[in-house]
C-alpha cells in the first residue's frame, strides 16, 4: 500500500495531550489524508466504557464530549483533543476511529486506542506487569493498517519498538510524520495519586517521573535523528508534548486558566479532586460547570481548552522541530 501522500501523526506511549484561543488552520491544506497511532491522547472512539484502561473506565459516559460534540464520542477529553485540531488545521474532517467500520475513511483514520502501548502487550503480562493496560500495542495498530523491570530497560524496548515501527511505515512510502513525545507525566493528578507527596519539583509535578519521561524523550529525538538521517527523502517532525505542556502550566493564567491541576470531572474536592477508584463518569464523579478554566479534565487527559493551546504551539509555535510550518512547505515545494 504506497502512503507517500499521507500525514501521519504518531503518539508513542500511555498518557500522553492544548491551546490559545485558536488553532489557526492552513488557508490551502496539502494533505488530503491522516492515519493516526498511539494512546488515549489521540483516540478518538477506538475506546469504549468496559474496554478502557482499568481507572477510566467511563469513556462512553456523560460528561465525556460535553463542551463540544455535547454527547460522549469515547474520546477522553470533554471535547476535541489534538488530533481533531490538527485536523481542522489541515482543513480535514474529524478522523474516524478504525472500529467504525461504518465511517468515511476517504480522509484517513484513526487507529489509537486508549491504553495502548509501545511494547508488545505479552511483556507486561509475561513479566508481571498488567496494570491499567490494555492488549494493544503500536505492532497491533501496524497490522490493522494493512515483575521487577527497570525503568531503562522499559525505555530501551519502547523505543526500539517506536522506532521500528516508524521504519515500518517509511517502508511503506510514509513521507510526512509528526512523532510526539510524552508528556510530563508526572504532572498529572493520576501521578499524584501513585507518588509520594516528598516526590516533587519546582512546579509540583512528581520529579522522579518527569525525569523518566525527560529521558525517554531525549532517547527518542535521538532515534529520530538517525531515521531521519536514514530516510532523507522523508519529513520526521517532532513535537515536543513535555515542554508545550509545562509552558502551559506555567502560563496559565495568560491562557484563561484558573486550575492547573484540580480536575474537572472527578470525585473528592480538596485541591486534585481525584480519587482513582472513582473517576470521571463513574456514579459517584461530578464535573465543573466551566472546563474551559481547567487545564485537567479527567485526572489524567487535558480538557479541550487546553488540548487547543498545546495544538496551537506546536502548529505556530515552537514546541516542533523541524517546525510544522517547514512539513507544509516541503510538501508544496515537493508536490
Amino acid at each position: 500500500m504506497a502512503i507517500s501522500n499521507i500525514s501521519f501523526t504518531i503518539f508513542t506511549f500511555i498518557f500522553i495531550l492544548l491551546p490559545s484561543n485558536h488553532a489557526s488552520s492552513s488557508p490551502l491544506s496539502p494533505f488530503k489524508k491522516i492515519y493516526a497511532f498511539g494512546d488515549s491522547y489521540t483516540d478518538t472512539g477506538n475506546t469504549r466504557t468496559s474496554t478502557g484502561p482499568t481507572a477510566f473506565n467511563y469513556v462512553s459516559n456523560h460528561p465525556y464530549g460535553v463542551t463540544f460534540f455535547h454527547h460522549p464520542t469515547n474520546r477522553y477529553s470533554d471535547g476535541r483533543i489534538v488530533i481533531d485540531f490538527v485536523a481542522e488545521a489541515l482543513s480535514l474532517p474529524l478522523l474516524p476511529p478504525y472500529r467504525n467500520p461504518k465511517a468515511d475513511q476517504s480522509h484517513g483514520v484513526d487507529f489509537a486506542v486508549g491504553g495502548a502501548t509501545a511494547i508488545r502487550h505479552g511483556f507486561f503480562l509475561k513479566n508481571n506487569v498488567t496494570f491499567n493496560l490494555v492488549p494493544q500495542s503500536l505492532q497491533t495498530q501496524l497490522v490493522c493498517l494493512g515483575s521487577s523491570l527497570s525503568s531503562k530497560i522499559i525505555q530501551d524496548l519502547a523505543i526500539n519498538s517506536v522506532a521500528g515501527f516508524l521504519q515500518a511505515l517509511l517502508n511503506k512510502g510514509a513521507k510526512y510524520i509528526v512523532v510526539q513525545g510524552l508528556p510530563p507525566t508526572g504532572c498529572i493528578p493520576y501521578s499524584f495519586s501513585l507518588s509520594s507527596p516528598d516526590d516533587r519539583d519546582q512546579m509540583g509535578c512528581v520529579a522522579s517521573m518527569n525525569r523518566i519521561t525527560s529521558a525517554h524523550n531525549a532517547a527518542l529525538q535521538t532515534r529520530l535523528n538517525a531515521l531521519r538521517k536514514r530516510n532523507p527523502q522523508s519529513v520526521i517532525v517532532y513535537a515536543d508534548y513535555y515542554n508545550a505542556h509545562l509552558t502551559l502550566l506555567k502560563n496559565a493564567n495568560k491562557y484563561g486558566f484558573k486550575e492547573q491541576y484540580k480536575v474537572c470531572c472527578g470525585y473528592g474536592g480538596g485541591p486534585y479532586n481525584f480519587d482513582v477508584f472513582n473517576t470521571c463518569g463513574s456514579g459517584a464523579s461530578t464535573s465543573c460547570a466551566k472546563p474551559v478554566e481547567y487545564v485537567n479534565w479527567d485526572g489524567a487527559h487535558l480538557t479541550e481548552a487546553a488540548y487547543r493551546v498545546i495544538t496551537n504551539s506546536f502548529l505556530n509555535g515552537t514546541f516542533c522541530s523541524p517546525s510544522f510550518r517547514y512539513l507544509l512547505a516541503k510538501k508544496v515545494q515537493m508536490g
